[in-house]
């Protein structure tokens, strides 16, 4: 399988995490409804009380090995409450030029991706989705592909983390963990 040239330029554009303090900056509400990537309409009200996990995807980046770790972590915490969305996105290196069909296919039989996906959207600039509006409100905007977005039950931003940090870093897995156990 080939990923592409881009993880060197992934990384080194890469920090950790944002402070916690610009994650709960002002920010537009989040949108009534999400489209799924086989186009169907998904409401955020079907979502509520769950910890959920907006993650921008591509197939051709560096960090796509990524899914093989969010796809565990939608098998340990689903029933716990943890909602994997993944949002393709093609604005950085052209890593996603997939159509909706081609990515279902190639999470399937490359990682077995049975979380969920939506459609591909723009996570920067003019065009920036309205998913992606609410969860950056006034911060810094998104570096690069499989960068994460945890929210808690109560709906706000926990938590971004930058693409280097893996799916199965003790890190990450203590932030999901704590915003899975509060109420």
């Amino acid at each position: 399988m080939a990923l592409g040239t881009g993880m060197g330029a992934c990384v080194m554009m890469m920090g950790l995490a944002l402070p916690l303090g610009m994650a709960r900056a002002a920010r537009p509400a989040m949108p009534d409804s999400l489209t799924r990537l086989d186009g169907t309409d998904m409401p955020t009200a079907d979502l509520e009380g769950k910890v959920l996990l907006f993650v921008n995807v591509a197939s051709k980046c560096g960090f796509t090995p990524q899914y093989e770790g969010l796809q565990n972590l939608h098998e340990t915490y689903k029933d716990q409450g943890l909602v994997i969305l993944g949002v393709p996105c093609n604005q950085f290196g052209s890593q996603e030029p997939g159509s909706a069909g081609e990515i279902k296919q190639f999470c399937s039989l490359n990682f077995g991706v049975s979380f969920g996906m939506l459609q591909k959207q723009d996570v920067n600039g003019d065009a920036r989705s309205a998913l992606y509006n609410h969860l950056i409100g006034g911060g810094i905007r998104v570096l690069w592909n499989f960068e994460k977005f945890l929210i808690g039950r109560d709906g706000a931003v926990v938590d971004r983390f930058r693409s280097v940090t893996a799916p199965d870093s003790s890190k990450f897995i203590k932030a999901i963990e704590k915003a899975l156990a509060q109420g």
